[in-house]
């Protein structure tokens, strides 16, 4: 049986860490996970196991993936007569699902993670192959983002990036006194459910991260002004006079909505039958 979290590590600020302490907050985590007793999950980040214990409870493998050296080690130690329990020391950004599991589509992920590197490892995540889930505790002011709606102030190239690809849910507000040290922000806990069957291709998803990164850039202006002088997109005029008689170019970035951005984006970039400009369909909302 599994010992108890070590409790006299100093966390790491070039890691980003911040420890959570609060017991009932640990408990509701997982209870919203809702892991079943034959699931595959991938803690990202255990640190000092605040949810490890509770995790390996309930999981039916768990794979911890742990930077810090001393904490890798002592997990290592801790977990070392627990089966089911396997700890990789390792960076997430350089860990590929398939080394976890032959089957990532039904992996469960959740971690407590650096608030400093958020995105890159949300979208390493969605990279593919998909977990079956991902619950994470983020930045409070990043959940937000990554779940605005078009017309919002949070809305961006993370929200559509996000939600083009998955349903995403905040779930639980967690304040700065639940950690220690005790962080300058807020935090929440967000659930990223990839949907299935894939709704792009990846050649799809890369041409319209290229579109989502340009227009937000220039957030400000309008698209006419963005799609015919941003490096990224040069539409030549007469494309550009194509694409003004079904969509608004007075139209700013925030104001479409993922899907609009997907209907866009297939318009732009030819390479596929999806994004052939004779296909039907209006892409102003």
């Amino acid at each position: 049986m599994a010992g108890p979290p070590s409790s006299g590590r100093r966390p790491k600020r070039a890691l980003g860490q911040n420890f959570l302490v609060d017991g009932n907050i640990q408990r509701r985590i997982v209870e919203l996970a809702a892991i079943d007793p034959d699931d595959a999950v991938l803690e990202i980040g255990p640190g000092r196991g605040a949810l490890t214990g509770l995790l390996a409870e309930r999981a039916g493998q768990l794979t911890l993936v742990e930077l810090d050296d001393l904490m890798a080690e002592e997990l290592e130690a801790r977990f070392r007569d627990t089966d089911h329990v396997r700890v990789l020391h390792a960076d997430i950004l350089e860990t590929r699902l398939s080394e976890v599991t032959s089957d990532p589509s039904s992996l469960r992920v959740i971690g407590n993670i650096p608030y400093n590197i958020t995105t890159p490892i949300l979208f390493h995540l969605l990279e593919g192959p998909r977990p079956a889930d991902i619950l994470l505790m983020v930045q409070k002011e990043v959940a937000e983002r990554i779940a605005a709606v078009e017309g919002t102030s949070g809305y961006g190239a993370l929200s559509v990036g996000v939600q083009t690809v998955a349903e995403v849910e905040t779930v639980l507000r967690v304040p700065p006194g639940a950690f220690r040290p005790r962080p300058r922000v807020e935090s929440a806990v967000v659930r990223i459910r990839p949907i299935r069957p894939l709704p792009l291709s990846p050649d799809e998803e890369h041409r319209l991260r290229t579109l989502t990164r340009a227009v937000f850039q220039w957030r400000r202006k309008q698209l006419r002004r963005t799609l015919r002088d941003h490096p990224d997109l040069a539409l030549p005029p007469e494309r550009l006079e194509s694409l003004g008689e079904t969509l608004d170019l007075q139209r700013r970035p925030e104001t479409l909505s993922p899907t609009e951005f997907i209907e866009l984006s297939r318009w732009l970039f030819p390479g596929s039958p999806e994004s052939d400009p004779s296909v039907e369909g209006d892409i102003d909302g």
